[in-house]
């Protein structure tokens, strides 16, 4: 009996920004589809615009699984995740555990495919390109969080949404996709239906 599929579908029960009051609580399930769409879309910018040879489709599955390790580690807020140096080295090593404990939870013969997903092949050039755009669609979805309740009158995220932005801008010097995303699409998040239409 495989348990993978069955812990893999408790992120709809972690919630996330724990430390913060939120207009409306974000699930981990929900963070992982958001972060699939603009990883894809990430790369789909560096392919189509950039002349790059980007796997999208693994990005997309990248983004569904990179904080799957939460379903064992619970979600750790950035503040003390990246306190200093020890404590992020530390939860990196959590992370890794964690991952490996939940693809042992597959049959023995689809472990090395999973473990492609939740690892990097340090050899290619493409696949560590692409996850440094998954780490860019993570912030940005994190940025869309604090937009939708800045846009709901909570003034919680005043903080939270200034340091993404920093983070962002980095990502944005390095990664030209996250620079048209960021000009093109997310001026567009936080708006009602009737305004997108």
């Amino acid at each position: 009996m495989s348990t993978f599929l069955a812990a893999v579908s408790r992120m709809k029960y972690i919630e996330r920004w724990a430390l913060m009051r939120s207009s409306r609580a974000e699930t981990l399930s929900e963070h992982s589809l958001e972060v699939a769409m603009i990883a894809h879309a990430l790369c789909t910018i560096g392919n189509v615009r950039y002349g790059k040879h980007l796997n999208s489709e693994k990005a997309a599955l990248v983004g569904i699984y990179h904080d799957a390790s939460e379903i064992i580690t619970g979600d750790m807020p950035t503040p003390v995740k990246y306190y200093n140096e020890d404590i992020r080295t530390a939860y990196k090593e959590i992370e890794a555990i964690a991952e490996e404990k939940l693809v042992s939870r597959l049959p023995e013969d689809m472990q090395q495919e999973y473990l492609g997903i939740f690892k990097a092949d340090a050899d290619d050039p493409d696949d560590l390109y692409m996850r440094r755009l998954v780490k860019a669609a993570d912030k940005i979805s994190a940025l869309i969080k604090c937009i939708e309740e800045e846009r709901a009158g909570n003034s919680e995220f005043v903080t939270a949404k200034a340091s993404t932005e920093k983070a962002l801008e980095a990502y944005r010097a390095e990664l030209p996709e996250v620079g048209d995303f960021m000009d093109e699409f997310l001026p567009s998040y936080g708006k009602t239906l009737d305004e997108l239409s």
